[in-house]
């Protein structure tokens, strides 16, 4: 169990917070609530008080004999605000304490994660561009707001991440600390393929596998939040887009490699998370395949085209290309063992290689995985979250574009 602050500053998304609140004490933390007063015309005290059973204040002369201004912030082992407004933003940058919640950023010596929710103007404005440049500078991570549906008619860039979104990414730096969230891939273009392709027998049916795209969707999530710009193409997923990131929905592997191969071409980064399909029907029917008294004819395959391959092949100078291969072992080796062959066939310079089956990786929110180098390094990823995982990728990632003689390209 953790010992969080939840701040909440004064804008109308504060009624996620109490979304968010929850997540995060259901998940074993204990979570005090620091709101702003403005915050508290949005969302009364008493919901906070009641989800997180903590008293809640948001003024420096409350509970002065517990000195509480101090205290919070030096018992916390993190501090998430969402929302984070502009103004939140600029105080934190100026270092004031003029209230509760300031002051806690400013005594805390623990990762502060904001969330940062506001009209696209105020998001765009070089003031607030200048603030965030100079939070991350000093350690602070601030996530990217997610694109859509503002106050009033209003769309664009600004829209807090959801509460699960943030919630992941908390538990990711309380398990692996603020550096997982670092700015290091600021300015460079990522391109992540996500989900399972499906490839159609007839208008009803079609062959897929039981891919969620959760792994796909948890390296967007990091990589935008370590500053990337995040193009993500997703096959089949009933998942929300990552903030930060943009996101191209396909279905079939040749959907998939029509939209890998043009992406490409401007990416600093290809991860291939999809489980594409091997094979195609080599017929499609226009009509449904109706059941008769006899048994169906069987279902002729063509392979599909490997993309991963062909990227591998049109690469160009300097672009970091990983693949992740879901593996079983069997008669001719473990899953580490196929694992290695296929890094030595497809050419990129990370395989993330994991083992698949009933009741594991599939569907679920935690994995494991070996992650395997062209120049013959292996890294252990022990289970946990899909996102801890994703860190451990973009950790090598990032060392492979600073260092490009660690792998062939």
């Amino acid at each position: 169990m953790a010992r969080l602050v939840l701040g909440v500053a004064g804008g109308i998304a504060a009624y996620k917070s109490a979304f968010l609140l929850r997540l995060l004490t259901e998940a074993g933390h204990d979570v005090r609530v620091v709101p702003t007063a403005s915050a508290l015309s949005f969302v009364g005290a008493a919901t906070f008080e009641a989800l997180s059973h903590h008293p809640v204040t948001s003024g420096v002369f409350n509970a002065v004999d517990q000195v509480a201004h101090v205290r919070i912030g030096q018992e916390a082992d993190l501090i998430v605000v969402a929302p984070a407004t502009a103004d939140l933003l600029a105080r934190t940058v100026h270092g004031r304490a003029d209230d509760l919640l300031a002051a806690t950023l400013l005594v805390a010596r623990c990762p502060i994660l904001l969330a940062p929710a506001m009209h696209t103007e105020m998001w765009q404005h070089p003031a607030t561009v200048a603030n965030v440049a100079t939070l991350r500078e000093r350690g602070l991570v601030v996530l990217p707001p997610a694109d859509g549906r503002l106050t009033g008619a209003d769309t664009g860039p600004g829209r807090l991440p959801e509460p699960a979104e943030i919630a992941d990414l908390v538990e990711l730096v309380l398990r692996a600390g603020a550096q997982s969230l670092r700015p290091d891939l600021a300015g460079r273009r990522v391109l992540i393929s996500a989900g399972g392709t499906r490839e159609p027998l007839d208008p009803v049916r079609f062959l897929g596998n039981r891919s969620s795209g959760k792994q796909g969707l948890a390296l967007a999530r990091v990589a935008a939040a370590r500053g990337a710009d995040v193009t993500l193409v997703a096959a089949n997923m009933d998942l929300p887009s990552p903030s930060g990131a943009r996101m191209i929905a396909v279905s079939t592997a040749e959907q998939m490699r029509v939209e890998m191969q043009r992406e490409a071409k401007q990416a600093d980064v290809v991860v291939m998370a999809a489980a594409v399909a091997d094979f195609r029907p080599t017929v499609v029917s226009d009509g449904k395949i109706k059941k008769g008294a006899s048994d169906p004819e069987p279902v002729a395959l063509t392979r599909n085209p490997d993309i991963l391959r062909e990227l591998v092949a049109d690469r160009h100078p300097g672009q970091v290309l990983v693949g992740f291969a879901a593996e079983t072992g069997d008669a001719n080796g473990t899953v580490l063992k196929h694992g290695t062959a296929k890094l030595a066939a497809k050419g990129v310079d990370l395989l993330v290689v994991n083992e698949v089956g009933a009741e594991i990786t599939f569907d679920r929110p935690d994995n494991e995985a070996t992650i395997l180098s062209a120049v013959g390094q292996q890294s252990a990823v022990p289970r946990g979250p899909k996102a801890v995982l994703a860190a451990r990728v973009w950790d090598l990632i990032s060392a492979r574009l600073v260092d490009p003689g660690t792998g062939p390209g």
